[in-house]
């Protein structure tokens, strides 16, 4: 009986809730577990603080199993007896650098998923050894005192571009947003329906317009649009013309568009400055090497446009990179702008660049720039290398894999020159066992892993986008995903 004279009533406690209750109690302390031998050797491999946040998390993932009562004694038991191995599984799963090297076999050389523009050995040689020591960044070693880092690269673009000054931030984008917020905040910008671009990851020219402060004036039709259009659209309010070089698709048909040189006339006449956004930075005589339509930027200089933007990634084959380039009174007016410091770039990156530029003032650029040398490779070399890998992997995997040769067409990528392709040799894969899907798909997981294509249901390796110290790799991973 209780105090109150009521009889007991007796607490049911259901056999999940017990037996869960049992299993907690099993579970060994944190501790316990820090001072177990396999656990001080992961300590030794991975750091104190990821093991014991990992054994914390496996603890706690366990003790709601139980509770819940998805988990019996037996069950727990195996967790726990695979507890030091799903550790070790964890740290070297979560720590593993998810920014890997990879073999481009897509035929596309800007490809901007996988980084676009492969630096060269000399840029790669000036980033590393930046990248271990101090610098001159902002010292000037003659008088002792602070100096500019835009210094370093003014000597070789003033070579590059005789009579016009240059400013460097961390991108393109960043470029027409600092130039337009310099030149026209307030004011309109008299531009093409026709120009108005997407560029990668959805941003678009009337967005970074809309941001840097000027007011878009759209003249003409998507796919017309005359001098006449721009001249009577300019006004009080007008600050700036503005042209932007389509690089990441081409109009074709019924169209028209006014030349570079009658938009700067134009504003020569009425004073108002013409921003040209050329995008790819491209310096090289491209139709040499079978691209036709890609300006450069020496012929932009040429036709008087007070500024230009470009990218270092591109066809200028250097660093990620946004470059100003045009009249010393407004890229003076550029470089003293605010924000001109929140879109500089770091010491690596003008390590690079000036190396990349430097290629071009010594006139060795086809031949160390591996942009330029890609798009110079004959459809000879590339057939050559082809049936090598072809053989090799034929001999290694007998009746595994079907490889053949087929014609074919490499593209420059990476918003330059649209439409324009390579004509290029590639390695079609089949496999007896797997379908194309899961062909490439080991080729994605092998190490290195390749980037391959898929067409017909063959696997597409195109090697003008391979180094060819890389061939042998190819073929190794063609051997692997065989099975």
């Amino acid at each position: 009986m209780s105090r109150s004279g009521s009889p007991r009533v007796p607490v049911h406690t259901p056999p999940s809730r017990r037996r869960g209750a049992a299993g907690l109690r099993t579970l060994p302390h944190m501790n316990e577990l820090l001072g177990r031998d396999a656990v001080q050797r992961l300590v030794a491999r991975n750091g104190r603080r990821l093991v014991t946040s990992l054994l914390r998390e496996r603890l706690d993932a366990l003790r709601t199993e139980v509770r819940r009562g998805g988990l019996d004694a037996r069950g727990l038991e195996a967790r726990l007896a695979d507890l030091d191995a799903w550790v070790e599984r964890e740290a070297r799963s979560r720590t593993a650098s998810t920014l890997r090297p990879v073999i481009n076999a897509t035929g596309v050389i800007l490809h901007t998923n996988l980084g676009r523009a492969i630096l060269s050995e000399e840029a790669v040689r000036r980033v590393a050894a930046v990248a271990r020591s101090y610098t001159t960044l902002e010292y000037d070693l003659a008088s002792g005192r602070r100096g500019s880092r835009g210094s370093h690269l003014d000597r070789l673009l003033a070579l590059l571009f005789p009579g016009r000054a240059a400013h460097v931030v961390n991108n393109n984008a960043a470029a027409v947003l600092l130039a337009l917020n310099t030149l026209a905040e307030g004011r309109e910008v008299v531009v093409s329906r026709g120009e108005l671009v997407e560029i990668g990851g959805s941003f678009r020219i009337p967005d970074i317009m809309a941001r840097s402060g000027a007011i878009l004036r759209e003249v003409g039709t998507t796919n017309r649009t005359r001098l006449t259009d721009y001249e009577r659209a300019m006004g009080a309010k007008t600050g700036l013309l503005l042209k932007v070089h389509r690089s990441n698709y081409r109009i074709e048909g019924f169209t028209a568009e006014a030349a570079l040189k009658d938009i700067v006339r134009l504003g020569r006449r009425r004073r108002v400055p013409v921003l040209f956004d050329q995008g790819s930075g491209n310096l090289s005589d491209l139709a040499r090497r079978g691209i036709q339509g890609e300006p450069r930027l020496q012929e932009a200089l040429a036709a008087g446009a007070d500024v230009i933007c470009c990218s270092g990634d591109k066809l200028l084959g250097g660093p990620q990179a946004g470059l100003l380039i045009g009249r010393a009174n407004l890229i003076r007016r550029i470089r003293d702008n605010p924000l001109s410091r929140a879109l500089r770039v770091d010491k690596m990156t003008h390590a690079a660049l000036e190396a990349t530029l430097l290629e071009y003032v010594r006139d060795t650029a086809a031949e160390s720039l591996p942009v330029i040398r890609m798009m110079s490779l004959t459809g000879g070399t590339i057939e050559r290398r082809a049936r090598a890998v072809a053989e090799e992997a034929g001999r290694r995997a007998p009746g595994r894999l079907e490889v053949s040769i087929r014609r074919g067409s490499s593209v420059p990528g990476g918003g330059s020159a649209p439409g324009e392709g390579l004509d290029t040799v590639l390695l079609a894969v089949r496999s007896g066992s797997l379908s194309a899907r899961a062909l490439e798909e080991r080729l994605r997981r092998h190490d290195p892993p390749i980037i391959a294509r898929i067409e017909r249901n063959h696997v597409l390796l195109d090697l003008r986008t391979v180094p060819e110290e890389e061939d042998r790799a190819v073929a190794e991973a063609l051997v692997a995903a065989a099975g």
